[in-house]
């Protein structure tokens, strides 16, 4: 079965940077879309970006353009979140996820396969 896993979460100071990792099993990755979403306390869980099969169209939320990176490895079957000038405002739990059907998007009922969340935490 489809199975992501989501690590690299953590406790930061704002100004600092994290990256996040979610491996993928269960299917070929290089078929799949991938795209990251967090949940912030009290909140639905919202999307932070998008990245296609190759990897070269990619979608961020305003709010996070230009301080986040979405990437793939493909023979590593990885998709990656880098983050930086965190702020505590980003502190929530980021969830990977994965869809094969190409009409993917930033809502939830998107995607079809979810990981179980990282928390990030980001102090002031």
């Amino acid at each position: 079965q489809v199975r992501l896993v989501e690590s690299g979460g953590g406790s930061v100071q704002a100004g600092g940077s994290l990256r996040l990792s979610c491996a993928a099993s269960g299917l070929t990755f290089s078929h799949y879309y991938m795209a990251w979403f967090h949940q912030r306390p009290g909140n639905d869980r919202e999307f932070v970006a998008r990245i296609n099969p190759s990897g070269n169209s990619i979608t961020y939320a305003e709010s996070m353009e230009g301080r986040f990176s979405i990437s793939r490895d493909n023979a590593k079957n990885v998709a990656y979140l880098e983050m930086s000038s965190l702020k505590p405002e980003d502190t929530a739990i980021y969830y990977c996820a994965s869809t094969g059907r190409a009409n993917w998007g930033r809502l939830i009922r998107d995607y079809d396969y979810w990981g179980q969340g990282t928390q990030v935490t980001v102090s002031s």
